[in-house]
């Protein structure tokens, strides 16, 4: 069992059920925290309907594809865990729960010396023996310059996006990151592919599975976050896996693209809502705009 996951789990009961918290923390808790990263297909704008669709009552709260972590930072579920195959986007959580004071000046020692040329040395370095802390800098500074905030890799796991047009990005905001650090304690944040959620969802838990979307179209494809990219045979996984937790009396809610293949992937089982969702990364400016989206229980 991963560290992370046995820290959080001692001294919390035996209780059959599992570790037991309240459905959210305090709300004067950090409540100006909001995603410290830009992520394709963030979910700050939907937020109001998902909070319709959350239920009024669960045990721990399970984020099995955290991106930018939306509902998360709104919500401020205490007894939380979240997760991610993306090693890098795990540590730089971390770094921003553990060690925000040293996060902070490596990002300011970046926005002082930020221009093309910085950009591209930073974006090719490699970064994943470095420290931790250089780690979720390297993350943040790439996501606030990239275009249009992408994180995409090669099949060398070498991120490939060019410098964004921006005059002046924020490329450390320390309220903000001091916030989500005040959120994040207490959450377990591991390494784990989305099936792992089966080994730790109970009865009376909520599992919300924000997956890489069914693209749309080619422009729409954002599928390669990490290695070995969310194919067709990994979206029919979730469906599965979904069922398999809803048998368990696990709570869950699923988004992706409103599209004929998700339709069919979720036809018997679920209810599938669809939803407007105002999206600003795409290659194309003129398809930027509103999209329809499917929120799935």
């Amino acid at each position: 069992m991963n560290s992370e996951i046995v820290a959080s789990e001692e001294g919390q009961g035996s209780s059959p059920d599992g570790p037991r918290a309240s459905a959210q923390r305090p709300a004067d808790k950090a409540r100006g925290a909001r995603p410290f990263l830009k992520w394709a297909g963030g979910k700050s704008k939907l937020l109001a309907q998902l909070e319709k669709q959350l239920p009024e009552g669960y045990g721990r709260y399970f984020e099995p594809f955290v991106g930018g972590g939306a509902l998360f930072f709104h919500h401020r579920p205490s007894g939380a865990v979240l997760a991610d195959v993306n090693e890098r986007l795990v540590r730089t959580y971390r770094v921003v729960r553990d060690d925000v004071e040293a996060l902070i000046l490596c990002l300011q020692a970046h926005q002082e010396r930020h221009d093309k040329a910085y950009f591209y040395a930073l974006r090719d370095q490699a970064i994943d023996a470095a420290p931790d802390v250089e780690v979720a800098a390297w993350m943040i500074y790439l996501n606030k310059t990239a275009f249009n905030g992408l994180y995409r890799v090669n099949r060398k796991n070498q991120h490939n996006v060019p410098i964004g047009s921006y005059t002046k990005p924020t490329i450390c905001d320390p309220v903000n990151l001091r916030a989500c650090s005040e959120v994040l304690q207490g959450v377990v944040i591991v390494t784990e592919d989305f099936r792992a959620v089966c080994d730790r969802a109970v009865k009376g838990d909520f599992v919300y599975f924000d997956p890489p979307y069914v693209p749309v179209s080619k422009s729409s494809n954002f599928t390669s976050y990490a290695q070995g990219g969310f194919g067709p045979q990994e979206q029919a996984g979730l469906r599965d896996l979904a069922l398999k937790l809803k048998k368990r009396g696990v709570k869950v809610l699923l988004s992706n693209s409103w599209c004929d293949e998700v339709l069919a992937l979720y036809s018997k089982g679920f209810e599938v809502q669809k939803v407007s969702a105002p999206r600003a990364i795409n290659s194309a400016a003129e398809k930027r705009g509103k999209v329809f989206e499917a929120l799935i229980t």
